[in-house]
């Protein structure tokens, strides 16, 4: 019995400690980029989208308004009383929809992880949260052109926490706060990815994420909703199940219901939404991640 836990414990550390060593640098690359936009490009960020706001450039604000919510690093619960400064400085919802939902889906942090699972897949992730904030925006500029779609009553834009006078001392407490926030489902997830990799069998994966591909894309977007805590934290079970057969296409459906579905995320984005748009929001992320996930296999395949 002792013989069997030590080689199965020698085969866990087998696969945490290269996993570890892989994954490691791009999450310690993804805490400094996460922090270094943080301090010192959010408010630039931020005041873009304000300045852009200003000027009547239509349907094109839309376009802007997703790729300024990619740019953004903050979390949704930061989002939402910054989208409510700009509801109030006259920002339409169409172009808060878009910057809302890719900043949902994406920020500089989680590019820089997703960069791990190599080129194809970082692209993938980033056009599709880019193509699913257009197309937010969209949907509440034709349908909600002349009706509210958010509710931003008593929200108002928080203080900032980096405001020490000295620079590094500011960059450094940033830097802190993301390593306490993320670090400890980033282990959690080489951890689960290495009992996957154990006691899993790679054809298993195959079958379910990789061989019929609408079921796969679909069980991928399901298991989503569930298994997603932290962007940095998924990075590793994404690895090792590319590694096992995972198709592109169920990886994208994965990233795309992951972070939408978040606990965290649906508790901030219930808050601006009535039940009628907050199941409107739920339809519309896993129709997206599953048309998604169908086309990029279809491309890639």
């Amino acid at each position: 019995m002792f013989e069997i836990i030590r080689r199965e414990s020698v085969y866990l550390w087998y696969y945490f400690s290269v996993q570890l060593e892989q994954l490691f640098p791009y999450w310690v690359l993804g805490m400094l980029l996460g922090s270094a936009v943080s301090v010192f490009l959010k408010d630039k960020i931020h005041n873009t989208f304000r300045a852009i706001g200003e000027k009547k450039i239509g349907i094109l604000g839309i376009v802007a308004a997703s790729v300024l919510g990619i740019a953004s690093p903050l979390c949704m619960y930061g989002t939402i009383p910054i989208a409510a400064s700009f509801s109030k400085g006259g920002i339409k919802d169409d172009w808060l929809a878009a910057f809302m939902m890719s900043s949902i889906l994406l920020n500089p942090q989680l590019i820089l992880y997703s960069a791990a699972l190599g080129t194809t897949a970082l692209v993938v992730r980033i056009v599709s949260c880019f193509v699913c904030g257009i197309a937010a925006g969209l949907l509440v500029r034709i349908f909600y052109r002349n009706k509210p779609f958010f509710n931003f009553e008593g929200f108002a834009e928080p203080r900032s926490r980096d405001v020490d006078p000295n620079i590094l001392i500011r960059f450094l407490k940033n830097l802190g706060r993301n390593v306490k926030a993320t670090g400890i489902y980033f282990l959690i997830g080489i951890v689960l990815s290495a009992l996957f990799q154990r006691y899993v069998p790679s054809d298993m994966m195959t079958s379910i994420f990789g061989g019929n591909e609408a079921f796969g894309v679909l069980m991928a977007a399901t298991v989503g909703v569930p298994l997603y805590a932290c962007g940095g934290g998924t990075i590793p079970l994404l690895q090792g199940w590319l590694m096992d057969g995972m198709s592109m296409g169920s990886a994208a459906a994965f990233m795309i219901t992951g972070p939408a579905t978040k606990i965290t995320n649906l508790g901030a984005v219930k808050i601006v939404l009535g039940m009628r748009c907050f199941l409107l929001y739920i339809g519309y992320v896993m129709l997206f991640s599953l048309a998604t996930g169908l086309i990029v296999n279809g491309i890639i395949l």
